[in-house]
């Protein structure tokens, strides 16, 4: 069987894509997979380096350039059609799996048309632009946030969490008597995290409490972290890094998270189980790391503080009520790993070999079907989480 897996971009588009190509090869070693993105992203090194094959097209973003920058992708994409046709009628694949990115669009467009099973991820609790655009066109969307349910046909959706690479799984909490905080911006890190966050530490030691820190702050950024930190008299007890290897690791040895709120973030955090204070990014596409953060925040699992009000007084005042209340990080941390999918590669895997056989596999969450022993079942598919996920005090952001 070949599958063919196409997009890609950023890490949050290549990172599943790899992982489901994982979960592929453990389910059936003879698979034969396809990978289909852009000369520009980041899967153009990722992918050969693993040993994959990379068949790009020359697609251009639909979004970001205002109108003209719509109108120029949207001629480009119409353009690599007949290609992208051209390659799905050479590959042949079983079934192609969209993960988002200007290659999917006109490859699930060219498989469609060639009455290839043709699936989707929407890692967002907001459906990106690529995704609404194929709905129509899509026999199944893995989603991940449970509000993205109703942005799809409800016979094609499956509730299935990001595909994450491996050791992502609940680790017990630690709850130690002096709690390790552990601050994550991305590869890139996070300017607003860097400035505010150390000092928020400082105003928290100085009012008494004690907390070690992993500051993780982005490549080229740690030396002027490093410097706010000497400065405010807190080199003791913090560790900087700018990149974390182990991000799994990690977070287990975490009490508590500090974060941007990404799909793939949001997965990591719920997969392991950690409490977490989220600072949307608020320049992303349609806003949708505040709806992801939102999204937590809504089951107990995290705190969404919007970056206009991520102050030092407002992110002190969260980090006192959580540093001297155990409970409630215990009881956050068990929300999040309630909401946590780290099976998704597999279920994702296992459903796409199904459908490229032509078998049509029940929902795992819906309705009168089977939640892989994750809870009772409820009206509406989502597992009931238990009452102590629910009793968590939730703030407005």
């Amino acid at each position: 069987m070949k599958v063919m897996i196409a997009g890609g971009g950023t890490g949050g588009h290549v990172f599943p894509m790899i992982a489901v190509a994982d979960a592929l090869r453990a389910t059936r070693p003879d698979v034969e997979i396809v990978f289909v993105g852009t000369g520009r992203g980041i899967e153009s090194r990722v992918i050969p380096e693993r040993g994959d094959r990379l068949e790009t097209l020359d697609v251009r973003p639909l979004r970001g350039g205002g109108l003209k920058g719509l109108m120029r992708g949207a001629w480009r994409a119409a353009m690599v059609l007949p290609e992208a046709r051209t390659l799905v009628a050479r590959e042949n694949p079983a079934v192609v799996f969209s993960v988002g990115g200007y290659a999917a669009g006109p490859v699930t467009l060219a498989a469609w048309s060639r009455r290839v099973p043709v699936t989707l991820m929407e890692p967002n609790a907001v459906p990106g632009f690529t995704n609404r655009i194929l709905r129509p066109f899509i026999k199944r969307a893995y989603v991940c946030f449970p509000e993205t349910r109703d942005a799809f046909d409800p016979g094609v959706v499956r509730w299935t969490g990001v595909p994450l690479r491996t050791r992502f799984e609940p680790v017990p909490y630690p709850g130690r008597e002096v709690p390790q905080i552990l601050v994550m911006g991305g590869s890139q890190g996070a300017l607003a995290l860097n400035e505010t966050l150390p000092r928020a530490f400082a105003a928290c030691r100085d009012e008494g409490l004690k907390m070690t820190v992993v500051h993780q702050t982005g490549r080229d950024k740690d030396a002027a972290v490093r410097e706010l930190y000497a400065e405010l008299g807190m080199e003791e007890g913090v560790t900087i890094t700018p990149f974390i290897d182990d991000v799994a690791k990690t977070l287990g040895d975490a009490d508590l998270v500090v974060e941007r709120s990404g799909a793939g973030s949001m997965a990591e955090l719920c997969a392991v189980g950690r409490p977490g204070i989220l600072i949307p990014y608020p320049y992303a596409a349609d806003d949708h790391q505040r709806h992801n953060a939102e999204s937590l925040q809504r089951t107990g699992a995290g705190r969404c503080v919007v970056q206009r009000e991520a102050t030092v007084e407002r992110l002190t005042e969260e980090l006192r009520r959580l540093l001297s209340d155990r409970t409630t990080r215990e009881a956050m941390a068990e929300a999040a790993t309630e909401r946590g999918r780290p099976d998704a590669a597999m279920v994702v895997a296992r459903d796409l070999l199904a459908l490229g056989e032509g078998r049509d596999e029940p929902a795992l969450h819906e309705e009168g079907g089977r939640d892989g022993g994750r809870g009772e079942m409820r009206p509406g598919g989502l597992p009931r989480l238990r009452e102590a996920s629910l009793s968590v005090e939730v703030t407005s952001p």
